[in-house]
């Protein structure tokens, strides 16, 4: 039973309320290329998500230890990475909350200079289906002025914090004229975004929790569920989803997180992805900008 105040149960709904809700950031025509530049075989990107000390900021919690944890992101676990990937002569995409960047604008521009991308990761790691849509608007394009003022670089391509895409993000995406986004995971490899039935031009480079770090090794110490997996068995992972897209000539999408990956014992799992990749002799290392122009202009796809 129902009242006025009570909203429908979804198995009430009418057809058009379950339509609307898939269709409203739906996958479209695939974008894979033909071909991916120079004759790679397959594209690599790989992303950090510069986190730092915003997820208990977003939290309302002002413990010096947990904040402690972000310190080691920009601390030690940045110029680790940022060691591994000039020894490989790798550009990656470092997504960032505006915060993080504002609190660290040093980082952030000697990862610009060493030729990385910059890309938009909410204002303080919000989560965005909380926000209505003024105020999402908002954040994030106050989030882009203060990376490109900071980068000195234009900003063309967001990842929403944790992945939480809310029913109006597509929208926003869209009156912000941004080339790409990177939250949705309704494929391997790239796709064009659709709303409500109508083409977007935008990009979707799809993550996958199972290529993402934090999954692995996040800890809580006041959780009952404490997830930890060890490093030699996300490396088995990781490199299981690398060779499926060499194999199949697609897109191997991998984030990470400086402040959880950039730790002794795990750093050595992005550098064994590396060496493995550079073997091949025909991968593709390229920024998330690059792959989604790449695609955006060469992609022969058709409709999913």
């Amino acid at each position: 039973m129902t009242t006025p105040d009570m909203p429908l149960p979804p198995w009430q709904w009418p057809e058009r309320r379950w339509r609307a809700a898939v269709g409203r950031a739906r996958a479209g025509r695939s974008l894979h290329p033909a071909f991916w530049p120079g004759g790679a075989r397959c594209a690599f990107a790989i992303s950090f998500d510069a986190d730092h000390d915003t997820i208990p900021l977003r939290d309302g919690d002002e413990s010096p230890m947990r904040i402690s944890q972000g310190h080691y992101g920009n601390r030690r676990g940045v110029p680790r990475i940022r060691a591994l990937l000039q020894h490989h002569a790798v550009p990656t995409t470092f997504f960032y909350p505006a915060v993080s960047a504002l609190i660290y604008p040093d980082e952030v521009r000697g990862i610009v200079a060493d030729g990385h991308e910059i890309g938009i990761h909410s204002w303080i790691h919000e989560r965005n289906t909380h926000l209505d849509a003024e105020t999402e608007m908002d954040l994030t394009s106050r989030a882009r002025d203060v990376l490109q003022d900071i980068s000195r670089r234009p900003v063309v391509g967001i990842r929403t914090a944790s992945w939480d895409f809310s029913v109006n993000t597509l929208s926003i995406i869209r009156q912000m004229g941004l080339l790409y986004d990177s939250s949705l995971m309704a494929d391997d490899d790239p796709y064009e975004l659709v709303q409500d039935g109508e083409a977007t031009g935008i990009v979707e480079l799809p993550p996958e929790w199972i290529r993402d770090d934090a999954v692995y090794f996040n800890f809580d110490r006041f959780s009952a569920l404490r997830p930890y997996t060890a490093p030699r068995d996300v490396l088995d992972i990781f490199m299981a989803e690398f060779q499926g897209a060499y194999e199949e000539g697609g897109l191997f999408l991998l984030t990470l997180h400086p402040h959880i990956s950039g730790h002794r014992s795990r750093i050595g799992v992005i550098a064994s992805l590396l060496e493995a990749a550079r073997q091949k002799g025909d991968v593709w290392f390229a920024t998330h900008r690059q792959v989604a122009a790449w695609c955006a202009t060469q992609s022969h796809g058709t409709t999913a």
